[in-house]
């Protein structure tokens, strides 16, 4: 199955905050820009920094196994590997997590690593790992 690359535009408050973040945080590689928006390069995925100060923020939350998990956010479906060197280097940078890293649904259909945190302008991100692929949409 062929995998497409999706798109998300999403505001910031501040543009050079956006390319510390994405850019040196989490090594999103930059594509186009101009004064008002920033194209970035996650994971394959084309993800744009919009400045619109006004619009950002966290926003509600919903419970998922025991957390608040934010009813907005975004964020990549990774390798457990990868999970791992990411979790890690967002430690040791001193991110501050909304939720920890950790397992969620264990020993259920959908077991998962996962971490959220915010960006500067109060994005959630949810990073994730399956130790089996395969149950990412299992019912």
């Amino acid at each position: 199955m062929v995998q497409h690359p999706f798109h998300l535009a999403f505001p910031v408050h501040d543009l050079q905050a956006a390319r510390t973040f994405y850019g040196d945080l989490l090594g999103c590689p930059e594509g186009r820009s101009s004064d008002e928006w920033i194209d970035f390069n996650l994971y394959g995925h084309q993800v744009v920094a919009h400045l619109a100060p006004d619009e950002t923020g966290l926003a509600a939350t919903n419970a998922v196994d025991g957390d608040q998990v934010p009813c907005r956010h975004f964020g990549v479906v990774l390798s457990v590997p990868e999970w791992n060197r990411l979790a890690d280097k967002l430690k040791a940078a001193g991110t501050k997590f909304i939720i920890e890293p950790h397992v969620r649904f264990k020993g259920e259909v959908g077991e998962q690593s996962t971490m959220f945190f915010l960006d500067p302008s109060g994005n959630a991100l949810e990073f994730k790992a399956f130790e089996h692929p395969e149950s990412l949409f299992a019912k």
